[in-house]
């Protein structure tokens, strides 16, 4: 481990590596290019201090850069213990972010590199998950008064966001990124469905077409979950409570049943609710044997880890990633990276393509937190609807398609309530 007061990284020989995967999926992500350009020549980040809890792979990597492009001094910790690439943050600490992150470690590691990221004072923090504001909140008050507002990158996050404005406990401004069309749309259908998949796969080197598929949740990230499936072939069942998704569900093809149902048919698992315990006891024990279970929520307690191992006369690792849990009936269950995200934990997270909207939303999140925090309360709010646009017309640019324009004529009719029938 190479630690100083300005990094703590696995081993910083291995920067190289890192540099060129950062490299690598900065060729695929104009909208970022675009926006560090502009950042480089403005910076508008000059005596600013960001601090991040994001998923620290290489993707990231490029908006960390963008932001100390814009003459940020940035810090940056894991938002999950098995999603940081030793590499990739090895060459963050190369180029001066002060990085805190080593890939699988523990809770009290995870904290730990948090204050130190919470250190520099921060005026902005990007979160993912929102562990970052609730250890302000709760345990680092002294930062509050420093602090502009921050933004949100998960749904995860953005529900807990809300239950502190309801509980009156929020200081600060929250800008709820996740709640943007360019992220939501794109980032968590697309992009979660692809890259849950890849998990899958990459991990079990098994078949999807032929199996059933249960998808626990209906919102974007299981739509594109569950989508993927179906294009690989599986037959998808969705699991859910909110009786709207349940409909959309049958309606868009899929068969939806409880989860006692599904738990007696399904060969592959997938949560992706953001709630707890979706998986459990009662489910494990009518599960056929060899069930894969994983898990695309942000928090690994979708999948009830303690009740598999109450229910488990033996447990083993039995691939990287892949831990089984024998019950006393010889029916084996298969755990994918020990119940965190699965698209992260055991690949690569989502596509550079994806993430270039995603995280080109946060590069301006933090410049409106900069620009407009004085005049902001302390909500949840979304981003303007302006900046998706730009978002979308950057991206559109950048995949060579143009669309059309409204003339004037269209323009007036659409504002004007006077022509009828």
């Amino acid at each position: 481990m190479d630690c100083t007061k300005d990094y703590c990284v696995k081993d910083l020989n291995l920067a190289p590596s890192g540099e060129r995967k950062i490299d690598w999926v900065s060729r695929f992500m104009p909208v970022l290019q675009h926006i560090r350009a502009d950042f480089e020549k403005r910076k508008p980040f000059r005596g600013v201090k960001i601090a991040t809890t994001l998923h620290l792979e290489m993707k990231t990597a490029f908006l960390l850069l963008t932001l100390k492009a814009g003459g940020a001094e940035v810090s940056a910790t894991a938002s999950n213990p098995l999603s940081t690439q030793d590499d990739v943050v090895a060459a963050l600490a190369k180029a001066g972010v002060k990085v805190y992150a080593i890939r699988g470690e523990s809770r009290e590691e995870y904290y730990e590199f948090m204050h130190k990221a919470l250190d520099i004072e921060p005026n902005i923090i990007i979160d993912d998950g929102a562990d970052m504001v609730s250890t302000v909140l709760k345990e680092r008050t002294e930062l509050i008064d420093n602090i502009w507002g921050a933004s949100e990158e998960t749904t995860t996050g953005v529900i807990r966001l809300r239950a502190m404005e309801k509980d009156g406990v929020l200081k600060f401004p929250i800008i709820a990124v996740n709640d943007s069309y360019t992220k939501y749309l794109f980032d968590n259908r697309y992009g979660t469905g692809q890259s849950t998949w890849d998990g899958i796969i990459r991990t079990t080197n098994l078949l999807v077409a032929g199996k059933n598929v249960v998808v626990v949740g209906y919102g974007w990230c299981g739509r594109g979950i569950a989508m993927r499936a179906r294009g690989l072939g599986a037959t998808v069942i969705v699991v859910e409570v909110d009786p709207i998704r349940a409909l959309e569900a049958r309606m868009d093809g899929f068969l939806v049943m409880d989860m006692k149902s599904a738990a007696e048919i399904g060969d592959i698992f997938v949560t992706s609710t953001g709630n707890i315990n979706c998986i459990r006891k009662e489910h494990f024990e009518l599960m056929k044997d060899g069930v894969i279970l994983a898990n695309a929520g942000h928090f690994d307690v979708e999948i009830s880890k303690p009740d598999l191992e109450a229910l488990a006369v033996e447990i083993n690792e039995v691939r990287p990633n892949i831990r089984e849990y024998k019950m006393a009936d010889g029916r084996r269950l298969y755990l994918l990276a020990d119940g965190r995200l699965v698209n992260l934990a055991a690949a690569d997270g989502h596509p550079a393509e994806i993430m270039d909207m995603s995280f080109a939303l946060q590069a301006k999140a933090a410049e409106y937190i900069k620009d407009n925090h004085e005049k902001l309360e302390p909500k949840v709010y979304v981003l303007p609807r302006e900046i998706d646009g730009m978002v979308a017309r950057i991206k559109l640019k950048a995949m060579g398609i143009t669309i059309e324009e409204l003339t004037e004529e269209q323009r007036r009719y659409l504002e004007s309530w006077e022509h009828g029938t």
